[in-house]
């Protein structure tokens, strides 16, 4: 069973950036699609960003998109968020999510089958 371990997180001021990293052990990355998503304290989680399994195919949630960026290393095993001109609201713990073997991108938290622990992103004003 692969897990997944989220890393990257931190404080950040406004209009900074930070880059998340999810690494994976005990299977390869390569054959899954991959996303993040996170959860701000009394919300529900929410999508941020899919990615397919070969990187050519990615899709945003528009509260994000042209601010982030996903991407994978597949020979690293790892997939990564890059967060540019960050703002208060994007602070939550954000957390990576692998699909089950064969299924592409999607943006349902229940679609995901394994999550990582979670790491927390907080931007201040």
């Amino acid at each position: 069973q692969v897990q997944l371990v989220e890393s990257g997180g931190g404080l950040v001021q406004a209009g900074g950036s930070l880059r998340l990293s999810c690494a994976a052990s005990g299977r390869t990355l390569s054959a899954y699609a991959m996303g993040w998503f996170r959860q701000a304290p009394g919300k529900e989680r929410e999508f941020v960003a899919a990615i397919s399994t070969n990187g050519g195919r990615t899709n945003y949630a528009d509260s994000v998109k042209g601010r982030y960026t996903i991407s994978r290393d597949n020979p690293k095993n790892t997939e990564y968020l890059q967060m540019n001109s960050l703002k208060p609201e994007d602070t939550a713990v954000y957390y990576c999510a692998k699909r089950p073997f064969g299924l592409g991108i999607a943006v349902r938290p229940r679609d995901y089958e394994v999550w990582g622990q979670g790491t927390q992103v907080t931007v201040s004003s």
